[in-house]
């Protein structure tokens, strides 16, 4: 008989009584996405790789210390401190993260957006690097948003857990965020086609 899947809580509870291999399985359990996820802000597999080296000692020295309450929610938590310490590696070089799929392509050059809940589907396609731009030019509010989403994946949930703003905040920040895009594309004259 198979032995059941023991979730993330658990491994941690586990780590936490002393189980080393606990803390094992967890960074093999989300090793990509978190790899994945800096890779894909950073540009730099070296960078990369120290990055992910540092979120996950910052992830064990805050388990070691017993400050770990995110019950339930460890891969968002693990990905919010990578998050963070590429903004920290950004804030230290005085500039923005560029953000770019594993094949090079620009990720906002094809960012599907549901926009619940006006149940209007969009979807933004080659715009050789202005989209970016336009995504940098919203409230920081918004930007968060739309780059945790669409960048990172998360759910709409995990994007109020990691902002600390309530649900329907968030849902409203993304169709401010996605009015406010298309009114910037608008005015630059950037080619929108609307998925039927």
């Amino acid at each position: 008989m198979q032995k059941p899947i023991m979730s993330d809580q658990e491994l941690v509870d586990s780590y936490l009584k002393g189980n080393e291999l606990a803390l094992e399985s967890l960074i093999h359990r989300h090793k990509d996405k978190v790899y994945t996820s800096i890779y894909l802000m950073v540009k730099d597999q070296y960078l990369a790789e120290d990055l992910f080296q540092d979120t996950f000692i910052k992830a064990v020295d805050t388990l070691r210390s017993g400050r770990y309450n995110e019950e339930g929610k460890f891969a968002p938590w693990v990905l919010r401190i990578a998050h963070n310490l590429c903004i920290d590696y950004f804030r230290k070089l005085k500039r923005r993260p560029g953000v770019v799929t594993s094949e090079g392509d620009d990720v906002f050059r094809y960012l599907k957006v549901d926009e619940t809940p006006v149940h209007e589907h969009v979807q933004l396609e080659k715009f050789e690097g202005r989209l970016k731009e336009l995504v940098e030019l919203l409230p920081e509010e918004q930007k968060e948003v739309i780059i945790l989403r669409h960048f990172f994946n998360f759910s709409f949930k995990e994007v109020s857990e990691y902002t600390k703003a309530p649900l329907n905040t968030c849902l409203g920040r993304m169709r401010y965020a996605l009015i406010n895009l298309r009114k910037l594309m608008e005015e630059r004259n950037v080619v929108l086609r609307t998925a039927s």
